[in-house]
């Protein structure tokens, strides 16, 4: 079966090659559209806007093999706090201003991760597509204004939702995670590793 991931992160590119499948980069055109306030809605049907659009074009353009068993892997990954019973859906920053507005939400509290993952395609002939969403809550110790402004002025935090990467120079501020860890990252392996096998 050939296996497209429909997306761009160096990050996703690294932990699916974690489990040892080939696979091809074909990146999704679509616009984002944060239609939902619920974030495992939201991540699940970005990824599956992503997915389908990849799958979509390889299908029109008849790409490699379309007519024989092909796999696309969309995912989508938001950050979100909880404040007043209300979620509050952290993206990537705008700029220095949006990313600092992010830390401060983070810094000393706890925040969930959600990751959305859809894999559609076609096995045998027949169409599939499925979607599902791991989440994991995320522990930030206490930053002084220093140590934020220090983070702040390097490249990390405006192209990560939440303004931060677990796996860069913000993992210093993390205390605990409650959840899987490749989830932060950008992919729950294990969870797609499941998905992936029952295809």
């Amino acid at each position: 079966m050939k296996v497209v991931l429909a997306s761009a992160s160096p990050r996703r590119k690294e932990l699916l090659a974690l489990l040892d499948i080939p696979f091809e980069v074909m990146v999704s055109d679509e616009t984002e559209v944060f239609s939902e306030n619920d974030p495992v809605l939201l991540t699940q049907k970005l990824s599956r806007q992503k997915a389908e659009a990849v799958f979509e074009k390889i299908e029109s353009e008849k790409c490699a093999g379309s007519t024989g068993d092909i796999c696309v892997i969309g995912a989508d990954t938001v950050v979100f706090v909880e404040t007043d019973g209300r979620k509050e859906i952290l993206g990537k920053p705008a700029d220095r201003k949006d990313a600092r507005r992010m830390i401060e939400m983070l810094r000393g509290r706890v925040h969930t991760v959600c990751t959305g993952v859809t894999l559609c395609g076609k096995k045998d002939g027949r169409s599939f597509s499925d979607s599902f969403s791991e989440t994991t809550r995320v522990y930030v110790a206490e930053m002084s204004e220093q140590e934020m402004e220090a983070y702040l002025d390097t490249k990390e935090p405006y192209d990560k939702a939440g303004a931060y990467g677990i796996q860069g120079r913000f993992s210093k501020f993390i205390e605990k995670i409650e959840g899987d860890y490749f989830n932060v990252v950008g992919l729950p392996v294990h969870l797609l590793y499941k998905n992936i096998v029952k295809i």
